[in-house]
């Protein structure tokens, strides 16, 4: 009995390390964030053989999703893990509701405007314009100029106070 108790807190503290290495993996187009505040990783499972880890991307077709998976297998194997699996999971999709809040901040500190609340953005529906808060000088007195930015999945917008053009995280 020891020794299976012994093994499942190896399987546990095996599982927390991986997590925390996961944790270091930069998102490629966005360098201030994780693939985990992104909630890109949806899951971690550890086999006999080896690690598979689930990740949904953030919109079908994303570009950076083959690297994102080069990263994990290269610092997983780095750490000493081998035979490791990544499996992308398409449903549910991805939504702008799995970044975390401390993401978000980060976004903002970083010059992007996170996504604001929740996806289900009904100004359109009531004739409201959007309100993004320019990550600058914190104004609402904003615009967008064009629907894509720096990255598909990104707006680019501008302050109408202080003149600086900034990318909107759009809500997914």
């Amino acid at each position: 009995m020891e020794k299976v108790h012994q093994s499942i807190t190896h399987h546990l503290a095996d599982h927390a390390a991986i997590w925390e290495i996961l944790r270091e993996v930069v998102d490629p187009e966005i360098p201030v964030l994780t693939v985990v505040d992104m909630g890109i990783i949806r899951d971690v499972v550890q086999r006999e053989n080896g690690i598979e880890v689930s990740i949904t991307p953030t919109y079908t077709g994303c570009p950076a999703m083959e690297m994102i998976g080069e990263e994990i297998k290269s610092a997983l194997t780095r750490k000493g893990y081998s035979n490791i699996t990544i499996k992308t999971v398409l449903a549910p999709t991805w939504t702008t509701d799995w970044i975390s809040d401390e993401a978000k901040e980060k976004l903002r500190q970083y010059g992007i405007a996170p996504p604001e609340h929740s996806t289900a953005d009904k100004n359109s529906l009531l004739g409201k314009p959007k309100i993004v808060k320019c990550p600058q000088c914190k104004s609402e007195h904003t615009e967008m100029i064009s629907h894509f930015g720096s990255t598909a999945c990104k707006a680019l917008w501008k302050c109408l106070d202080c003149k600086e053009p900034f990318d909107y995280f759009k809500c997914i």
